[in-house]
Parts: structure tokens; C-alpha cells; sequence
């Protein structure tokens, strides 16, 4: 009778342990991946806070003068212990042998190793000085980007062609009579916008080629079919050719492919002198907004000299009002804050702010507070997503780099 006593404890005893191990070996497999998703969340967000902060730092620095400089995050490898232990001892007070308490414990250890690389040298050349594309300003304009945003922030200036307005207006504040014609130009824009009657396509050109039919192989007819709409003309034996190209993008008041060949070619041939950096326009009468017709080119700026016209905001040369034109419809919600991006300036950290930089004892913050606080958040959200635009591949190795291992 006591044999089978002690063998029933035993086995009691070997059942609760392996309950104890399971219960452990469950909250391990529980502990792993929440602790993971913790970790991943936290280099999100410290990465983007570095982002953001370094933004806002070299916009003082361009307003101070110094140099600009970024660096970032080649290379995240992080390594995950995690160790169970379990057992059983004697429970405090009990009857010695009678009663068994568990004992178990777990540990999670953690090595991360960052890697930091400054954007120096061609890298620095090609993401900071080199002016933006017209290919990315109208991937903004057509996912509804505000188009008065965009320009106030990613154009230096506006040339205008149309005989009334022709010359070149600078987005600059210290040139009084080019920036208020600049912003005046902006805000129509804005209102065509507003009513969805702004269009920013490429012109679609149809070029022809008439060809003698003994000039194409058998072999190769197939493949012309392919690539071209080819027409035969059984009166002279020939084939005519036709292709469409894909011309200039151009911002419009009207749907560019209403428009006669002949005009699409004019425009064409108009924009073969404009850089890749120039966008080019053209508003006509008879469509929304029409009463004020215009054509012309935008210049895009590099992100460097983004920079700096926000750092020259942080002193004497702050955008100021400039009203709309007189021939301008009417602007949704009445939109025209005085400056692209308005900061705060003050000597204590302001608790009202999304977040604050400290350079020479003084703090500086985009200004989230206020009428214009929900148009300071979106074109801080624009300059991160512009400087997201610039990013190439950060080169992991052969490059002088700062590694973190903690």
C-alpha cells in the first residue's frame, strides 16, 4: 500500500513538472513575439524621430549659415535571446515532502547593432543639389497633393511665356514684385484644383512614317506590328506607320488629348528647350479659370536650396499676404497662409508642439498650434516625404560608417 502511495506522488509529482514546463515553454512562445513587434515598433519610431529632428535642424543650420548635413540608417541586425527555466521546491511553511510549489523564470536579452552612414560625396551631390525632377513633383500633384503647397515649396520660380505676363517672377520674399506675381500664379492654380478641373498629363504625340513595302522583310513585319498601327495602300504599295509617344507632362486647365495634333506638336516642340527640373503649364480660356490664360514653366529647386528658403523663413525674409488675383475663382476654405512653413522660436521647450529641436539655447519648432497649425503638419509631412524622395541605395560597405552595437 505504500509502494503504490509513493508511486502515485511520484507520478503526480513528474505530471505537475511537465504542466510547469508546458506552461513556461508557452509564455516563451508568447514573450517572443510581443517582444519582437515592441522592438520593431521602437526602431520605427526612433528612426522617423531622427528624420524628422534632423530636418528641422538643418533648416536652422541654412538659416544660420552652416553647413547641411544628414546621415542615415544603412543597417538594422538585432539578435534575440530568449531563456526558460523551470522547477519545483518545498512550499514555505508546508509539510516537508507533501507539497511541491513551482519555480520557474524566464530572460530576454538584446544586441543590436546600427549602422549610420553619412550622405557625403556623389550621394550628397545627387540627393541634395541636384533640383528635383518634374517626374516627382507630378507623382504629388496626382495623388492631390495641395498644388499650392507643392509649388511654394518646390519651385524657385516661374517663367511665363504668355505676351501679357512674360518674364521670370522668383519665389523669394526679398523680390516683392516676382514673388507676389509667383504666389498669384500658385493660388490660381489652387482653385482649379479646388474645383478638380487641374490636369497634369503628358502630351500624347501621333508620329507617321510612310515606307515602300518592299523596304520590310517578311521577317520583320511581324515585329513592326507590334511596336506600331501599320496601314497598307494598295494604290502605291506602301505602309503607313503610326505611333504614339508620350510627350511633356504638362499642368492644364482642359484634357490635353482634346486638342488638335497640330497643337500638341506646337506644345511639344515648345517644351524640346525645357530641362528635366522644368515644368511646364498651360491655362486657356474657355475652360475653369480661363479668364486669366497663361503659359509658362516652372523651375523645381534641389532639396539643399528647399532648406534654405525655409532657414531664411527663421528671419528677416518671411513670406508675407499676397492676394489672389482678381480674375482667380474662388479658394476652398479661403487656404493662403502667409508662409510655406511657420516655426516657433523661443527659449524654453513649448509642451504645445509636436516635437523641438535645441541649437544655441533656443528652441525650435514647427509651429502645430494656431489657424495654419493643420498646413504647418502637412508640409512638414511633405519635406519628410521629399527627402524620402531623394533616397537612394545606402551603401552598406566600403564607405566610412558609424556602427552602434549595444
Amino acid at each position: 500500500m505504500r509502494y503504490k502511495t509513493r508511486q502515485s506522488s511520484y507520478q503526480w509529482l513528474f505530471s505537475q513538472r511537465l504542466l510547469f514546463l508546458s506552461v513556461l515553454i508557452s509564455l516563451s512562445g508568447c514573450i517572443s513575439p510581443m517582444a519582437l513587434n515592441r522592438a520593431v515598433i521602437a526602431y520605427d519610431e526612433a528612426i522617423t524621430d531622427s528624420v524628422s529632428q534632423q530636418l528641422l535642424v538643418n533648416i536652422v543650420r541654412a538659416h544660420y549659415r552652416q553647413p547641411v548635413h544628414f546621415t542615415g540608417v544603412s543597417n538594422i541586425a538585432a539578435t534575440y535571446t530568449f531563456v526558460a527555466n523551470a522547477g519545483a521546491a518545498p512550499a514555505l511553511g508546508g509539510l516537508a515532502g507533501a507539497t511541491l510549489m513551482p519555480v520557474f523564470g524566464g530572460s530576454l536579452a538584446e544586441s543590436p547593432t546600427i549602422s549610420i552612414v553619412p550622405i557625403e560625396g556623389e550621394e550628397f551631390t545627387k540627393r541634395l543639389l541636384t533640383p528635383f525632377p518634374q517626374s516627382k513633383l507630378t507623382l504629388l500633384l496626382r495623388q492631390h497633393f495641395d498644388v499650392d503647397m507643392l509649388l511654394r515649396m518646390m519651385a524657385q520660380e516661374v517663367r511665363m511665356i504668355h505676351p501679357e505676363q512674360y518674364g521670370v517672377h522668383r519665389n523669394d520674399p526679398s523680390d516683392k514684385n516676382g514673388y507676389e506675381m509667383f504666389r498669384r500664379v500658385v493660388l490660381h492654380f489652387s482653385a482649379i484644383q479646388d474645383h478638380n478641373q487641374l490636369y497634369v498629363e503628358p502630351l500624347l504625340l501621333k508620329h507617321a512614317w510612310k515606307i515602300p513595302s518592299n523596304s520590310i522583310a517578311p521577317d520583320s513585319f511581324q515585329s513592326l506590328q507590334k511596336e506600331f498601327i501599320v496601314h497598307y495602300h494598295a494604290e502605291d504599295d506602301s505602309y503607313t506607320l503610326r505611333k504614339q509617344i508620350p510627350g511633356p507632362v504638362m499642368i492644364t486647365n482642359y484634357d490635353p488629348d482634346t486638342l488638335p495634333e497640330a497643337e500638341r506638336e506646337e506644345l511639344n516642340e515648345r517644351a524640346r528647350d525645357w530641362d528635366v527640373s522644368d515644368i511646364a503649364f498651360d491655362i486657356r480660356a474657355g475652360h475653369y479659370g480661363g479668364e486669366w490664360p497663361m503659359s509658362g514653366v516652372f523651375r523645381l529647386r534641389s532639396f539643399h536650396s528647399i532648406l534654405g528658403f525655409l532657414g531664411k523663413s527663421l528671419g528677416y525674409e518671411k513670406g508675407y499676404h499676397v492676394e489672389k488675383d482678381a480674375r482667380t475663382p474662388p479658394i476652398l476654405n479661403n487656404e493662403n497662409p502667409d508662409q510655406t512653413m511657420e516655426f516657433v522660436v523661443s527659449s524654453l521647450p513649448s509642451p504645445d508642439v509636436d516635437f523641438s529641436i535645441r541649437w544655441k539655447e533656443r528652441y525650435y519648432a514647427v509651429n502645430t498650434i494656431g489657424p495654419h497649425a493643420r498646413w504647418n503638419r502637412d508640409g512638414f509631412q511633405l519635406l519628410f516625404l521629399l527627402f524620402q524622395m531623394t533616397v537612394t541605395d545606402l551603401p552598406r560597405i566600403g564607405v566610412p560608417s558609424i556602427t552602434i552595437a549595444k
